[in-house]
């Protein structure tokens, strides 16, 4: 008998499925559905009892369906009686609202974080949080797993003439530079102001990129605003290449149109969001063994951080 068991809830059901296979596991029988007025039910099927169990779920869009089709998997496990419930959240969505940035704001992700608890899940699985501080608004472990460990042999493997690693912006050096540092290569700055949500403009780059195939690097890609005016603003500079890094492809609104019809050559992005759209300038990636890896490991009492040690 195995010792623990994987469930999924909708949001990411091929994910999930690819988990499972990396486990030699099947993902255990459940059943989610709506009710007409769009309320969730969920039923499952096998026996939980005194299991450790482990359910994927990435809360993408539709951002609120799946947080709480997340939830109720939760509340029918644990009246289930299992052992512990680990959430497993590839993409860990409300974590840029994680400070209060202006007057009479909330900070979602710590309200979230609270959800969560309460519904009574023991860990949290997760993937290149929006801000590594997150993990101080749960008072359970969490693992936040390093997206550049799915980058960096990819990133090899082109064998660029002159590469360099860019940040988007002033907040993400500290993820820019680790990157740096695992490959040996320069790092420059995209200096921007946003305006408003979703809504980027490209100010100065620091650094010097002429003659250089530069590399952005980011949690996630939203609108695709920051990293078409980004690439615009380092061939402006000079740059003989432009491609971007981003852990999750949450790809709304215009994404797809900037992208393909933006100065960006390449857009690097994992499996952890569903990808709803088409571009042939889009490379994916998959995120399923480290968290595969990280399952196995924490049922077997054996370290995760040394997935990412070389």
């Amino acid at each position: 008998m195995a010792k623990f068991k994987l469930f999924s809830g909708s949001a990411n059901p091929e994910f999930a499925k690819k988990v499972g296979r990396y486990l030699n596991m099947e993902i255990g029988g459940a059943t989610i559905q709506k009710f007409s007025d769009g309320e969730i039910s969920v039923q499952i099927h096998e026996s939980v009892r005194g299991q450790d169990v482990f359910i994927v779920q990435p809360t993408c869009a539709p951002t609120n369906d799946h947080l709480m089709e997340l939830l109720i998997m939760v509340d029918a496990l644990k009246r289930s009686s299992a052992k512990s419930i680990s959430a497993v959240i590839p993409y860990f969505g409300y974590a840029r609202q994680d400070r209060k940035a202006a007057p009479r704001v909330p900070i979602t992700a710590k309200l979230v974080a609270d959800m969560l608890e309460s519904s009574g899940i023991d860990r949290v699985i997760t993937i290149d949080l929006h801000a590594a501080q997150i993990q101080g608004f749960f008072n359970i472990p969490v693992d936040n797993l390093y997206g550049s460990v799915l980058f960096v042999d990819h990133l090899k493997n082109k064998n660029l003439k002159n590469p360099i690693i860019a940040s988007p912006d002033i907040g993400g050096v500290a993820r820019a530079r680790s990157y740096a540092d695992k490959l040996g290569y320069d790092l420059v700055i995209v200096d921007k102001r946003r305006e408003k949500a979703n809504v980027a403009e490209v100010m100065n780059i620091i650094g010097e990129v002429e003659g250089k195939d530069v590399i952005l690097v980011d949690d996630m890609v939203d609108t695709a605003g920051t990293l078409v005016k980004a690439a615009e603003a380092l061939k402006s500079r000079g740059a003989t290449s432009v491609m971007a890094c981003c852990t999750h492809g949450v790809l709304s609104g215009p994404a797809f149109d900037r992208i393909n019809n933006g100065t960006l050559d390449e857009l690097i992005i994992t499996d952890t969001i569903p990808m709803r759209g088409k571009s042939d300038k889009i490379t994916i990636l998959t995120g399923t063994k480290i968290i595969a890896e990280t399952i196995r490991r924490i049922t077997n009492n054996e370290s995760v951080n040394s997935i990412f040690i070389d």
